[in-house]
């Protein structure tokens, strides 16, 4: 980690490099965690993959199809809840499942008169992931709006929420690392994983700046995702997702990508396409994480709107076969 933040010449480096090799022979000099073998990758269903279903057709997709786990979104959690289900029936609707991590926590650099929202919305969220017997909460950098981030660059005023836009970046790791200490303990007091992932549109958005983040709370219970659009979009490379410390990483989001021209991603056009059917080099990025010695979960969010409006079954059970002939 400490040779991740020496230098972003080393970076320039690493994204120079035109021997794809790298990763693959790499991979065979490091083993996986002791105890752990290839064949204890798991491939997990993301709630995305069929954004407008219900939580329980999420769930009958995962079971059927024979995915190891689901990533679960706590906005269809809280839908059926409304519904007129009680807490107790939704775990008991969620026992038989893997739950690895529901999400997510937003705005996580969130101060001044925005911070007792934040507790108030992860205190909701952490119980909610205990209630049902998940391990973790996915929490994100903000400002999720796009908009806003926008304006910001283009010296506009930002109507409603700006986050850390416009202060120094020791300022902005000063206030997200104080909130990620304080975050990881509450987690920590239910037994739960924090693992946070930095929008490409954002500040703090390479990982670079995640590892330094990870290092400064200090947290065991606090981890990265590695999300492929995102480390693109922000202009990581999968030599630099190599270079991280299998251990800091919770779980991986395998999903592709528009070819990105440079400025701020739009994740909602940059997204809209089939994984497996972009720009990215899936099994590039793959073969970048397997280098590590990671051995864990690997999800699937997808944006791409035409899937989203096809036979969710289809779209699940295409998706998990990719994930296999990729991961396993």
């Amino acid at each position: 980690m400490r040779e991740l933040r020496q230098s972003a010449s080393v970076f320039g480096v690493l994204r120079n490099c035109r021997q794809r090799a790298w990763a693959r022979d790499l991979a065979d000099t490091l083993q996986p965690e002791a105890g752990m073998t290839a064949s204890d990758q798991q491939i997990i269903l993301h709630s995305l993959i069929a954004r407008d279903a219900t939580m329980t057709m999420d769930l009958k997709l995962a079971r059927d199809l024979g995915y190891d786990g689901i990533e679960l979104s706590a906005a269809k959690m809280r839908a059926f809840l409304a519904g007129g289900w009680s807490e107790a029936e939704l775990a008991e609707r969620l026992r038989p499942f893997n739950i690895p991590g529901i999400g997510f926590l937003l705005d996580i650099e969130r101060n001044g008169a925005d911070h007792a929202a934040l507790m108030q919305d992860a205190a909701a969220l952490f119980h909610l992931a205990k209630l049902t017997g998940a391990k973790g909460v996915q929490a994100i950098t903000g400002p999720v709006s796009l908009a806003a981030v926008r304006a910001h660059a283009d010296g506009q005023p930002v109507d409603g929420y700006r986050g850390t836009l416009g202060l120094t970046r020791d300022e902005q790791i000063r206030i997200t690392t104080a909130n990620l200490v304080r975050l990881s303990d509450m987690a920590a007091e239910k037994g739960l994983i924090l693992y946070f992932e930095a929008l490409a549109w954002c500040p703090l958005n390479r990982i670079v700046d995640q590892l330094e983040l990870l290092d400064r709370a200090g947290r065991p219970n606090l981890k990265m995702v590695v999300d492929f659009w995102h480390c693109y979009a922000s202009g990581d490379t999968p030599e630099d997702v190599a270079r991280i410390d299998r251990d800091l990483i919770y779980g991986i989001h395998l999903c592709d990508s528009h070819p990105h021209p440079g400025g701020l991603p739009d994740e909602g056009v940059l997204r809209d396409v089939p994984t497996g059917k972009g720009a990215l080099n899936l099994r590039e990025w793959v073969d970048a994480v397997k280098s590590t010695g990671y051995v864990g979960w690997w999800s699937g969010e997808l944006f791409c709107r035409r899937q989203h409006q096809d036979d969710s079954f289809r779209v699940a059970a295409e998706m998990k076969t990719l994930f296999e002939d990729l991961v396993l």
